[in-house]
């Protein structure tokens, strides 16, 4: 049995904030996932048996019934699914997960909360029971789209965030703060303050995700590679300044993130989950 994946964008306003809202349900690849950091904050309702997740410098794996909350990582964190796996989640932009929580993104940062801490044990019991009421996977993404409109709230420093965030991803990640900075008309320390508030790290922090992000999905793992070529098309100082950055985003040496890579492709090729979790068993 493999795994069912339904996607869909929400209409306005939740798609200035939301990548995509996603049904899942089945056999995951792999008992445990390993997803390096990447400017993509994650909200997950539960519906099937509790999960684990490794993160920041934890040694051991926490467990969530509900759901989980999760800020943009500063390091790769470790997912450990179920044997059958089912739950609906939101994909959000950088800025996007802000206006749905109600403390500051920092607190978040490497530590992902259960859905309860953030929304409450009365909330998510409730939205937990009417997910599990629907017919099909579509009005299930409707019911989290009411609830996410329900919670949605004015957040302050949002738009400037949003604007200077959206020049850090135009750019992937190739511009230097201290111009974002000029163009906003603020300082470096304000515009940090109100990136740690919303993203839950900083301008310079983001843009270095971007930039590793964006240099690692262009990587063909079914070629040759040249690692000093790859680094020096990402602006990296040199080959070892991107080895460091690479271990630091995946916890694993190039070489050896090509080697997982390759095994995801040849064991689960085309599966829908493919493209940036990697194995981790």
């Amino acid at each position: 049995m493999g795994v069912e994946y339904v996607s869909i964008v929400p209409p306005p306003p939740l798609d200035g904030l939301i990548d995509d809202l996603y049904y899942l349900e089945g056999v995951p690849p792999y008992a445990r996932l390993m997803l390096p950091a990447a400017p993509a904050p994650l909200l997950i309702v539960n519906l099937g048996a509790p999960f684990h997740i490794r993160a920041g410098t934890a040694v051991e794996a926490a467990e969530y019934a509900d759901g989980c909350v999760v800020t943009t990582p500063t390091r790769a964190w470790e997912f450990g699914y179920p044997p059958q796996t089912r739950s609906v989640g939101v994909h959000f932009k950088p800025w996007g997960l802000a206006p749905f929580l109600p403390m500051p993104a920092a607190e978040l940062c490497d530590r992902p909360a259960t859905v309860e801490q953030i929304w409450g044990q009365p909330a998510i019991a409730e939205l937990r029971n009417r997910l599990t009421s629907a017919d099909a996977p579509k009005q299930m993404l409707m019911l989290l789209q009411e609830a996410l409109m329900r919670r949605l709230h004015e957040t302050d420093g949002l738009e400037l965030v949003r604007r200077t965030s959206s020049v850090i991803a135009a750019t992937g990640g190739a511009v230097a703060v201290s111009d974002l900075c000029v163009a906003a008309g603020v300082s470096s320390t304000y515009l940090a303050k109100r990136f740690k508030e919303i993203i839950g790290v900083t301008p310079k922090r983001l843009a270095r995700s971007y930039r590793f992000t964006a240099t690692t999905l262009a990587i063909n793992v079914a070629a040759p590679i040249d690692w000093g070529d790859v680094a020096a098309g990402a602006g990296y100082f040199d080959q070892a300044h991107f080895g460091h950055e690479f271990r630091e985003f995946t916890g694993l040496t190039p070489t050896r993130y090509v080697e997982v890579r390759q095994r995801f492709l040849r064991d689960h090729p085309g599966h829908v989950l493919d493209g940036w979790p990697l194995p981790a068993d």
